[in-house]
């Protein structure tokens, strides 16, 4: 399958980005990874190998950004507002300078996000703070509460960076017209992050599909298994 390798300096972030592109045309997919991974662990952990069918098809690429979770959540040597800050510049980085350039690949001029464990919580964020760039949410494995990562600091941030605070206020009609999956497990440690989401999207009648998988735990052979089903959601006509 093709590769490319991308490195630019970002001006959100003020720092180089690194990141990987596999496939050589289709559906966008903008792939997050999981806690403090780098551009290319979706590679490394063999999540890319699991759908090369689709790439090899040329039905879909896949973006791979690196994240900065180092500097952001999981920096305990700054401050709770800067760590909420840097992440704020990681969103509007993704938003401006990777989803905007690549999402007019499609007729609707939207994208497929997705990621396992934190990479998830990273797609569920973007997907609803924007939801008129996205067109499918796979979220394996996600966390959609931010507050343990910032030691109980609180701000309106903060607030706009958790999914489960403040997807109860948004009334943005393009969420009901994205195709949101949660994909967990009865023995995953974030069983129960999924199960409330998945009841607050009940509660605001947004469909999607709770997905959970039988006895296996929270890690990459059940990601393997669940990111080419979901893929298969995608209407590539």
């Amino acid at each position: 399958m093709k590769e490319d390798y991308f490195k630019w300096h970002s001006p959100h972030l003020n720092r180089h980005i690194e990141m990987l592109v596999f496939g050589h045309s289709g559906y966008p997919v903008v792939l997050f990874p999981t806690s403090m991974g780098s551009f290319h662990e979706n590679k490394d952990m063999g999540l890319i190998e699991s759908v090369s069918w689709y790439l090899e098809q040329g039905l879909i690429q896949i973006y791979c950004p690196d994240s900065i979770d180092k500097n952001s959540f999981y920096n305990k040597q700054i401050s709770p507002v800067h760590r909420i800050e840097n992440h704020d510049c990681y969103d509007k980085m993704i938003c401006h300078e990777i989803v905007e350039k690549v999402r007019n690949n499609t007729a609707s001029g939207k994208v497929v996000v997705a990621g396992c464990s934190f990479g998830g919580y990273h797609a569920a964020n973007f997907a609803f703070r924007h939801p008129g760039y996205v067109s499918h949410l796979f979220s394996i494995s996600g966390v959609y509460q931010i507050k343990n990562y910032l030691d109980g600091f609180h701000n309106d941030t903060v607030f706009y960076h958790s999914p489960h605070d403040y997807l109860q206020g948004l009334n943005d009609y393009e969420l009901w017209n994205m195709d949101i999956v949660l994909g967990t497990s009865n023995w995953d440690i974030c069983f129960d992050a999924n199960l409330k989401m998945s009841r607050l999207l009940s509660d605001k009648n947004m469909h999607h599909w709770l997905d959970i998988r039988q006895d296996k735990v929270h890690d990459w052979p059940l990601w393997k298994e669940m990111f080419p089903h979901y893929l298969s959601r995608i209407n590539f006509s």
